[in-house]
């Protein structure tokens, strides 16, 4: 099994490592939103919560969370302190799992291109690249005030699910949550009919390093208590332009789903073999488990013939 685990990704590795040649573009806001799904349809009370984060370029967005920001942060300081305190002669390092199956995906889009890329992570980063879904909207004539934004409405049909999203052409930015876009304006809420999908605005951050433009104004219009803090943890948010991981491992979604489903049949060999080929520490991985969770409702539906 070890064996072929060192085939797999001794085989993607060097077939497929490489940085996409991306122009790095400069961050300018920082939207935040709360994100409900309702992963098992007969507990709907019951929806899986989580904080997300929209970082915004002038061509460019990445969409990820901001729990698994800030849980991987803490993470981070445990196993510093774990090595603090170690024995260098047995050196060993307890990688505490999650009780709470957090969104590790980020979604980056670049409007340019008209490319989307996915980074997704089993003890590297991996890069999924293909064209940004070209959503058909249809927009309406309704309005809405959202927290002090001017609204329009549009509704299309994406991945199985029916959505409405809620839009200000003041904020002339062509993304929005996950993987929606294509409106004129920034997607400020979404939400599929059923109301098991919900995007909800919950503020932004103003990055000052940005040149000053109409949309700074609209943002700075917006009550102030809305405006978030603290959201400057993690490389992405520290990061003064929006570009993809440097050492991410291009691959297809294919070849991603042999690797986890790989990882799920056995995690500690998986993470030995992973070891093998991209770590050259000494230090031992003990207990390295990946909480299960079975999503009977995903947020990607197949679709009906």
């Amino acid at each position: 099994m070890k064996n072929l685990f060192s085939t797999l990704l001794v085989s993607l590795i060097f077939c497929t490592f490489q940085s996409y040649a991306q122009a790095p573009d400069t961050l300018r806001a920082k939207i935040n939103y709360r994100f409900s799904h309702v992963t098992d349809t007969t507990k709907r009370d019951q929806p899986k919560q989580e904080q997300m984060v929209l970082l915004l370029g002038q061509n460019s967005s990445v969409y990820l969370s901001m729990d698994k920001v800030r849980e991987d942060e803490a993470r981070k300081k445990d196993i510093a302190e774990q090595i603090k305190n170690a024995d260098p002669a047995r050196m060993s390092i307890n990688i505490k799992s999650s009780n709470k199956k957090l969104n590790g995906t980020q979604v980056y889009l670049f409007n340019k291109e008209k490319k989307m890329v996915t980074k997704q992570r089993i003890m590297n980063d991996y890069l999924v690249e293909e064209a940004i879904p070209a959503l058909k909207w249809t927009i309406s004539k309704d309005t809405s005030t959202i927290e002090g934004l001017n609204c329009q409405k549009a509704s299309t049909h994406f991945k199985g699910r029916d959505y409405i999203a809620w839009f200000c052409q003041d904020l002339p930015f062509q993304s929005g949550p996950w993987k929606l876009n294509g409106l004129p304006g920034l997607i400020i809420e979404a939400y599929d009919t059923k109301k098991e999908i919900k995007f909800e605005f919950d503020g932004f951050e103003q990055v000052s390093h940005a040149a000053a433009s109409a949309v700074e104004e609209t943002l700075e219009a917006i009550d102030p208590k809305l405006s978030l803090k603290g959201l400057s943890t993690g490389d992405l948010l520290t990061a003064k332009t929006i570009s993809l991981p440097k050492d991410g491992i291009k691959t297809s979604q294919k070849e991603f789903d042999r690797l986890k489903e790989a990882m799920r049949r056995d995690p500690q060999g998986f993470v030995n073999s992973s070891s093998a080929v991209k770590v050259t520490s000494t230090t031992q991985l003990s207990k390295f488990t990946t909480p299960g969770e079975d999503i009977l409702n995903p947020i990607e539906l197949p679709e009906r013939k």
